[in-house]
């Protein structure tokens, strides 16, 4: 058993390094690219304008994000778009913060709000398929709280002050 764990895990480090290792040429052959169209220094100021373009729209789909989800807590409804979104700003987020042209196009396509409804409408299929999203209704019971008009009974073990025992535990 620890030995099958040790090579899932042997495999899971390699394919990590693998994708890194790509993530690392694409980026670099994207930079190289622009910077031989534009120049260095406006290939630097493309890299650091859409990251501050990148984070604000973050920020700002972030709290529109924030605001549905709290907004379908308080009707009662399902949050599962609404988590999904939020899901979706933060990876457009963590793209964003990731440097290189590649990442920030990527993420600015996830933050966007139609990109961002094509890939939770693509998400909450998959999830469905494959049974990982439930809806669970909340269940309101009315009822009202009744004051006893008996006197206390007293048999029943009282604490300081004569009132019920509370036993923890």
């Amino acid at each position: 058993m620890c030995l099958g764990n040790a090579r899932r895990v042997h495999y899971v480090v390699s394919d990590m390094a693998v994708v890194i290792l790509l993530y690392l040429v694409v980026e670099v052959a994207a930079i190289w690219a622009v910077a031989s169209l534009v120049g260095a220094l406006w290939t630097i100021v493309l890299l650091i304008g859409g990251a501050v373009a990148g984070s604000w729209l973050a920020r700002r789909e972030g709290g529109k994000a924030i605001r549905a989800l709290l907004d379908a807590a308080r009707s009662g409804r399902s949050g599962h778009q609404e988590i999904t979104d939020g899901m979706l700003v933060t990876l457009g987020g963590l793209l964003i913060f990731l440097p290189g042209f590649v990442t920030d196009v990527l993420g600015l396509l996830v933050l966007l709000p139609p990109t961002r409804t094509v890939l939770r409408k693509a998400w909450l299929r998959r999830m469905a398929r494959t049974g990982r999203v439930r809806s669970h209704r909340t269940v309101v019971i009315d009822g009202e709280v009744v004051e006893s008009t008996e006197a206390p009974r007293s048999d029943k073990p009282t604490g300081p002050d004569d009132q019920p025992r509370v036993i923890e535990g």
